[in-house]
């Protein structure tokens, strides 16, 4: 007879690990559809500074292998696999995967955001090594250093300033003339004497051997190319949520995040006894630690959920 899970959570960074740890707590019986590539975006950071508990930091991939282990000490499952379908207009749901199909009283969402890459030579390879897509995450290891930030939007002008709290000089490297970003950010940008802007310009490779030494670029009105010393590179070209198999299955807005805050639950979704944790949800915080404290409540929304549940019959 094939098993009937009390939660199913879909994804195994902070906030899916946070939701499985309580939800086992919870005497829920927990499966973590961890997917191919579990751990989320941590396991591309090296040094995390900004987690509670680790005073002298903690590498990404070991917080998120900890996470992992305390969960499964608790008693939730992992399945190393991904989920290709999702049916939430049936009770119990259902969950497909390359594999199997599975069974659950309710779900958690917890699958992240996917980054925007250049996607070029050196990029992916120096991840962690001078290349970041989070200025809260790692300014501070580039302190007295000059960086670059790639990008024309609000997230590439947030960056931007908080990097000059830390760095000597950052470029903002943007491939048109205008920026999309609010006139407010703009504006913070423009006026800071640390930051250069480069305009109508392509990175066309990032160098360096162990670490980020210097970016190839291209200026798209004469195409002619440079070279630009830099110690690290922030690429914030953006975020999009992780959410295409649940499209038609729970509400969304027009950028892909699932809404919140259903039904008089933070993490409730569109549709009863399904729940949303972390930057499938989140526009704004894109942290770590917030994606956990939403695993959290996500879990104890579930089990509250299943508690009611159980007592209707």
């Amino acid at each position: 007879m094939q098993k009937l899970y009390d939660v199913v959570i879909i994804g195994a960074g902070p906030a899916g690990l946070t939701a499985a740890i309580y939800a086992a707590r919870g005497a829920a019986s927990t499966l973590v559809v961890a997917g191919e590539k579990w751990g989320g975006q941590l396991m591309l950071t090296t040094q995390v500074e900004n987690f509670p508990g680790f005073p002298k930091g903690v590498l990404g991939p070991d917080l998120m292998l900890k996470m992992r282990r305390q969960a499964e000490a608790l008693g939730a499952e992992f399945l190393e696999n991904n989920i290709t379908a999702v049916d939430f207009k049936v009770r119990p749901f259902h969950l497909s995967s390359k594999s199997q199909l599975l069974k659950t009283k309710t779900v958690i969402i917890a699958t992240g955001a996917l980054t925007a890459w250049l996607g070029v030579p050196g990029e992916k390879e120096l991840i962690g090594r001078g290349v970041s897509t989070c200025a809260p995450c790692d300014a501070p290891f580039f302190k007295g250093k000059v960086v670059a930030v790639v990008g024309g939007g609000d997230t590439a002008m947030e960056e931007a300033s908080i990097l000059t709290k830390y760095v000597s000089k950052v470029y903002l490297i943007h491939r048109r003339d205008t920026f999309r970003a609010s006139a407010a950010t703009q504006n913070k940008v423009t006026k800071n004497p640390k930051i250069e802007i480069i305009w109508n310009t392509e990175v066309l490779r990032v160098e360096g051997k162990s670490r980020v030494e210097s970016l190839e670029l291209k200026n798209n009105n004469t195409n002619k190319t440079s070279e630009l010393k830099v110690d690290g590179v922030f690429i914030a070209i953006g975020h999009r949520p992780d959410s295409d198999i649940f499209k038609g299955q729970v509400e969304m807005d027009n950028r892909g995040f699932i809404t919140n805050n259903h039904m008089g639950r933070h993490t409730a979704t569109s549709v009863p006894g399904v729940y949303v944790a972390g930057d499938v949800a989140d526009s704004h915080y894109k942290q770590a630690i917030t994606a956990a404290g939403c695993g959290c409540m996500a879990a104890m929304d579930a089990i509250f959920y299943l508690t009611e549940i159980a007592l209707d019959k």
